[in-house]
């Protein structure tokens, strides 16, 4: 995060249009904080890649500026703006060795043999492909070409590096096992790092601050917590983890709190966040896990019968899918404990929870 407005990056009323009438980026304005690990997360078609091309330097902005340790940067060629980059398909050159790939940018940069050899000896060592410097790249797994690709970025020591989509070809287990491998790399060199993914677990685990991207705009920046916790808006709520939603229209309201009437059936109370007013449409924001199942009478402010339809048993806690509110969708996390060993499906059970846990937010389609 930037103290004394220690930024390293600056977008100011950026705009990006590629046919001159439809903005695929809405006046963007966002900083990056020297040495921080800022994720851009977003369906596809949410205009992050767009972002990253145009800091890069590979696409132009249609309006605004960027600016690089302030100095504006969008006449700057991509080769002099000295920032690394990783792609999804790694970019590797194939004819070359794996420390002939790395040598590449050194060369570029005119650097003499002896420092390259050095650098290029740190940067394998960095990512554990020591004993790997004279083999192609197809002789390579996709992990190991990925983490080629993450020493070729980070071997000419950029403050900043880029990275579009670096894990989206590995399996689940590798994927993983990078996340924490370039987690590790980001927190141990200290450079900052803007990582682009639609991966929403990958960006909560790796990131120190996500910007979640829809329709060109930027709809909440904040750290990974804040985000889960506390959605500013049905969007990132729907969007970031699991979510349980309501819509109806709220019957009474103050700065704290409201009671919304259900399009299903009951009157939910719940914590004023981002609502129109009395009269108006609201969706409930509620994440399974804060579902209290079997609750003693009286001990919660939203408390209603649920018919239990399905469970699924997923080690650590049991998938439980009730019909509650007119809501025949509504999920419930339980921690795998002999407390409900005995629920089965066709039961008639109470749920509940604080108002605090559910958001009332924008009326969402």
């Amino acid at each position: 995060m930037p103290e004394n407005n220690d930024s390293l990056v600056r977008f100011t009323n950026i705009q990006k249009s590629y046919d001159g009438e439809t903005l695929v980026i809405k006046d963007l304005n966002m900083d990056v904080a020297r040495g921080e690990f800022l994720t851009m997360l977003g369906p596809s078609g949410s205009g992050k890649t767009t972002c990253l091309m145009m800091l890069a330097g590979f696409e132009p902005a249609t309006h605004g500026e960027i600016f690089l340790n302030d100095q504006p940067i969008n006449n700057v060629p991509p080769h002099k703006r000295q920032i690394g980059m990783v792609f999804q398909n790694y970019a590797l050159f194939p004819h070359m060795t794996v420390g002939e790939n790395l040598a590449f940018p050194l060369e570029v940069r005119k650097m003499r043999k002896n420092e390259r050899k050095q650098r290029i000896k740190k940067a394998l060592d960095m990512v554990q492909l020591s004993e790997f410097e004279h083999r192609r790249p197809m002789q390579l797994s996709g992990g190991q070409q990925q983490r080629v690709a993450v020493a070729r970025a980070l071997v000419f020591d950029p403050e900043l590096v880029l990275m579009d989509e670096p894990l989206g070809a590995l399996d689940k287990n590798l994927r993983e096992q990078m996340q924490f491998e370039i987690k590790h790399i980001h927190e141990q060199l200290g450079v900052t790092v803007i990582y682009v993914t639609h991966d929403q677990s990958e960006a909560l685990t790796m990131s120190n601050r996500i910007a979640v991207f829809d329709d060109g705009i930027i709809q909440q920046l904040a750290a990974p917590d804040i985000l889960y916790e506390k959605p500013e808006n049905a969007f990132v709520a729907q969007f970031i983890g699991e979510n349980n939603r309501f819509l109806g229209k709220i019957v009474e309201a103050n700065d704290v709190s409201c009671q919304v009437e259900v399009d299903g059936g009951g009157l939910v109370h719940a914590k004023s966040v981002n609502i129109a007013g009395v009269g108006k449409r609201a969706t409930l924001s509620l994440r399974p896990e804060r579902v209290v199942i079997q609750p003693p009478e009286g001990s919660l402010p939203n408390i209603f019968d649920a018919f239990v339809k399905e469970l699924i048993y997923l080690g650590d806690h049991i998938r439980t899918r009730v019909d509650v509110c007119g809501h025949n969708d509504f999920v419930i996390k339980i921690a795998n404990s002999a407390t409900h060993a005995t629920l089965k499906r066709g039961d008639v059970v109470r749920v509940g929870w604080e108002i605090e846990d559910c958001r009332a937010l924008d009326p969402s389609d």
